[in-house]
């Protein structure tokens, strides 16, 4: 029997897993699923914002594979800390496949990114999900202006969660502290704004129209602003997104504001240089304005515009992290591999392999995942006879435990649905997620205070 173990257990960890036991070739195949979190499902349960019903409805499916027979889960697990090297766990598993995405997000590179107020995206959607990793009272909601900076989903996201009344979030699983402050939010303007034109936006038009849907926020756009993009006067030559996201934007540009509570201001061809303080605190931001290098690029203009924020969120991507005790290519921000098989020195290393992000660099929408996942299964399946012929560990968890690792099976994360349930009904709403270490592991039986945070999602 072929013990494998899978690091993460969100659409990319999950995938592999699948392909796994589905396959026919190498029978009885194991799989545990580890997660440094005791929550399954990744970015689907920590990256989705709560108003978008149908996307997390994928946690259903991610579900059904988790409970297969063959398919256990292994939460509050971390792997690359000092009790658990990869080293360590070949010695538990004939294979590990690691799906540890892309934790770190880009920065800008301007004058004062680390000013109070200023934050990445990602720990503004990480407060608003309930990680428990996020810090409670990081964000200065008191503003009353917002700059986005990014033009992709993530950075239509947290635009329509700052401009939509907590009113409208009520029905979500978004944790209760974080509803209260964006109930107190005073924020009335946020400017979405890109450093290229609206043709090479990269949200999905589902996305982009949503913002026009929130009943009590107006979006803005300046026709004249859209119209330095040459594509912008015949979009008939984009790809279809693309061309449907000029439309949507060239429809607001002469449409009347409704006299909405907010506003949101979609702005292009502006590239951020310094974000301007007072106090240690971010009051603003102040961009170049660009235009089309004819190479898809932009070249800077030499005038400057300031826009006034007091809280400014970076959606500008993402980067992979090391993890200790695996090779790392710091110039792409993945583990080197070759279709999937971790390359040590260039040469493949037995045993190890990776799927995802980790593997490919942050690409992609969550169906992605699924044929990157099985290019690698199709390679640690070629490799299963020689893998198998190593001896391991009778039982994986066993040793855990006496490593002093307290993992969170499946029951445990059972639990923790239930705790979260429990907790929404005593709030008069549905579900509610439990935001905090010691919340989450109590709920999965587990009340002893974790001694110390992670660093690898």
């Amino acid at each position: 029997m072929l013990r494998v173990a899978v690091v993460g257990s969100g659409p990319s960890g999950v995938y592999t897993a699948q392909s796994l036991v589905q396959q026919n070739e190498v029978p009885g195949v194991r799989v545990d699923v580890l997660d440094r979190l005791p929550c399954p499902y990744g970015l689907v349960r920590y990256g989705v914002a709560p108003d978008h019903e149908k996307i997390k409805s994928l946690q259903g499916a991610l579900r059904t594979v988790l409970e297969h027979d063959r398919i256990g889960f292994v939460g509050n697990v971390e792997v690359g800390g000092p009790e658990l090297p990869p080293s360590r766990l070949l010695e538990l598993y004939h294979a590990v496949v690691y799906c540890v995405g892309a934790a770190k997000d880009r920065r800008l590179g301007v004058p004062g990114e680390d000013l109070a107020g200023s934050h990445s995206a990602t720990e503004f959607v990480s407060w608003y999900s309930a990680h428990p990793d996020a810090a409670p009272d990081s964000f200065a909601l008191g503003a009353r202006s917002a700059v986005v900076i990014g033009a992709g989903n993530v950075a239509v996201d947290v635009t329509r969660i700052l401009a939509r009344g907590a009113d409208e979030l009520v029905p979500t699983d978004m944790p209760q502290s974080a509803l209260g402050a964006l109930a107190l939010s005073q924020v009335r303007d946020v400017y979405m704004v890109a450093r290229r034109g609206p043709s090479q936006g990269k949200f999905t038009t589902k996305e982009l129209r949503e913002l026009g849907s929130l009943p009590d926020a107006d979006v803005v756009v300046d026709a004249a602003e859209l119209a330095l993009d040459p594509a912008f006067g015949d979009p008939s030559g984009l790809p279809a997104v693309n061309r449907r996201n000029v439309e949507a934007l060239r429809n607001w540009a002469v449409q009347p504001p409704r006299g909405g509570a907010r506003r949101i201001h979609l702005r292009f061809f502006l590239r951020p240089v310094e974000l301007l303080g007072a106090a240690g605190r971010v009051t603003g931001v102040r961009f170049e304005h660009t235009l089309p290098d004819g190479l898809g690029g932009v070249t800077g203009t030499g005038t400057y515009e300031e826009i006034e924020a007091q809280l400014v969120l970076r959606s500008v991507g993402y980067r992979g992290v090391p993890m200790p005790g695996l090779p790392f290519d710091p110039a792409h921000g993945t583990v080197p591999n070759a279709a999937g098989r971790v390359l040590r020195d260039g040469a493949p290393s037995p045993g190890e392999y990776v799927a995802g992000w980790i593997k490919r660099g942050p690409t992609g929408v969550i169906g992605t995942n699924r044929p990157c996942a099985k290019e690698t299964v199709t390679s640690l399946l070629a490799d299963a006879a020689l893998l198998g012929q190593r001896q391991v560990a009778g039982e994986p968890l066993d040793v855990l435990r006496q490593s002093g690792l307290r993992p969170v099976e499946w029951p445990g994360w059972l639990a923790i649905e239930d705790a979260e349930v429990a907790l929404g009904r005593s709030l008069g709403r549905r579900s509610v997620k439990i935001a905090d270490w010691p919340g989450l592991l109590t709920a999965a039986g587990i009340p002893e205070e974790r001694p110390s945070a992670a660093t690898h999602p």
